[in-house]
């Protein structure tokens, strides 16, 4: 074992029930000080987007590289945190992961990341992989269990990471997205169809599906009746975006998925898909 830890049953008999049953803070000014202690410490996992964004990441940094006895790393993390333009909780995630790739390739290491009691270190560990060169068969297997991840933070950030190799090999990309889409765990079929969004959130645009959404089909068409609300509203907005440069397509979609499938679940997607056009 590379760390002499605590058991994680022994670590949650120590964690007071009202920490561990909260609901996330809703404003910064709600946030509660002993919950931010927990987060920073590493001992409990961000409730919410609010709380994710309150974590002092080096100081949580600091306490993880204690434990791995690596305490002279941390001037190169502080360092590259502070050289940043513009600073953002998104972004120290990105520059601590690509910072861990210049440190070391310890697998121990990294693998204690990966499987973090904290989503904030497994964050880490996405973006160390992807500032890892490699093919986009490889990048995609690596990424694939951060995808799956019970964390909502984890599941963005491992878009994040590898959003501009999707954009570089759109066509590899998509082929695989599209025997992602037959798998059992919701949260992985999910990701095959926000990761490939035209327009998202917060990541950058892939303009070849704006021009020519069509070539994502393959990745859509086997979700279009899916149960799981997680996948439907990803869906649902995947068409909206395309809505926005090529309406005649998302359009002719829908006309004929509700045509082949007239379970709610395609219904609620389409209404989703047209909310733009049909404003």
């Amino acid at each position: 074992m590379l760390l002499d830890l605590k058991p994680i049953t022994q670590i949650d008999s120590m964690i007071p029930e009202h920490i561990t049953n909260r609901k996330g803070a809703r404003s910064f000014k709600d946030l509660n000080s002993e919950v931010i202690e927990y987060l920073n410490k590493g001992l409990v996992e961000t409730a919410n987007l609010m709380e994710w964004l309150a974590v002092d990441q080096l100081k949580l940094l600091k306490r993880i590289l204690d434990e791995f006895n690596k305490s002279h790393w941390f001037d190169s993390f502080y360092e590259a945190v502070l050289n940043q333009k513009k600073p953002s909780a998104n972004s120290n995630t990105k520059v601590i992961g690509a910072t861990f790739t210049q440190l070391t390739n310890d697998s121990e290491i990294i693998d204690y990341l990966s499987n973090h009691r904290s989503d904030v270190p497994r964050c880490w560990a996405a973006q160390y992989y992807g500032a890892i060169e490699m093919s986009i068969t490889e990048r995609l297997h690596t990424m694939k269990p951060f995808a799956a991840d019970t964390h909502f933070g984890v599941r963005e950030v491992a878009i994040f990471a590898a959003k501009e190799y999707i954009i570089q090999d759109l066509d590899q990309a998509i082929m695989i997205f599209s025997n992602w889409t037959k798998n059992p765990d919701e949260n992985v079929r999910r990701y095959a169809v926000e990761a490939t969004r035209p327009i998202g959130v917060w990541t950058k645009k892939i303009d070849d599906l704006k021009e020519s959404p069509e070539k994502a089909i393959d990745i859509l068409e086997p979700l279009k009746s899916d149960t799981s609300k997680y996948v439907k509203d990803s869906l649902g907005n995947w068409l909206n975006d395309a809505s926005k440069t090529r309406p005649d397509w998302v359009q002719k979609v829908c006309s004929r998925w509700q045509k082949e499938s007239s379970t709610k679940d395609t219904a609620y997607i389409i209404k989703k898909a047209l909310r733009t056009i049909n404003k």
